[in-house]
């Protein structure tokens, strides 16, 4: 059987965590989560350039120089598992890459993933106010210049649209607390 790579992608606060874990557990996949890939170089790297080590959305030498190494890094390592046959979940925003409509190809290219690899988009959305509770209980200093411009973010996070080809797409609802695990498996059902 082919591995799959999961994009788990959606805005800060979406759930995207919580289901990215869960399609790992159901299928046994490697996870990846950027955060836990690249917080600690990604902080070096800003302390480093004389910037907050906690701010990302309005920090310019982290948007311009930062991001994508730490992009590349995840989906470099998705290709080390990939080639070892197994499926890999990936839970980061991606939201920079969404307009590239050739961005699964040229990641595929770069970082030598299988051809035979099945690629599923899973989007997670959810409600404008539930998300904006959620990030301010998270409680993260990288999230202070969200919440501080709330509308500003949450227009971008909504406006922005993934139009990446070669992958099947998933839309799925995660504002109701509690029912995630269920939900989730029906849709991962619909996808066999």
């Amino acid at each position: 059987m082919s591995p799959k790579l999961y994009f788990v992608i959606g805005p800060a606060g979406s759930g995207k965590s919580t289901v990215s874990t869960l399609i790992a557990e159901r299928v046994s996949a490697a996870y990846l989560d950027k955060d836990s890939v690249a917080t600690f170089f990604t902080e070096t790297l800003l302390e480093a350039a004389g910037t907050d080590k906690h701010e990302r959305d309005n920090n310019e030498y982290y948007q311009r120089v930062v991001m994508d190494l730490e992009y590349r890094t995840l989906l470099r390592l998705a290709g080390d598992n990939l080639r070892l046959g197994m499926s890999v979940v990936l839970d980061a925003p991606f939201v920079r890459y969404f307009p590239q409509s050739g961005f699964l190809e040229e990641a595929a290219s770069e970082h030598s993933w299988p051809q035979e690899v099945d690629i599923v988009v899973v989007h997670v959305t959810v409600d404008g106010t539930r998300v904006k509770d959620r990030v301010h209980a998270r409680g993260y200093e990288r999230d202070t210049w969200k919440l501080a411009n709330w509308d500003e973010f949450w227009a971008t996070a909504q406006a922005a649209e993934c139009r990446w080809r070669g992958a099947h797409h998933i839309l799925f609802d995660n504002s109701a607390d509690g029912e995630a695990a269920e939900r989730l498996d029906e849709a991962l059902a619909a996808l066999a």
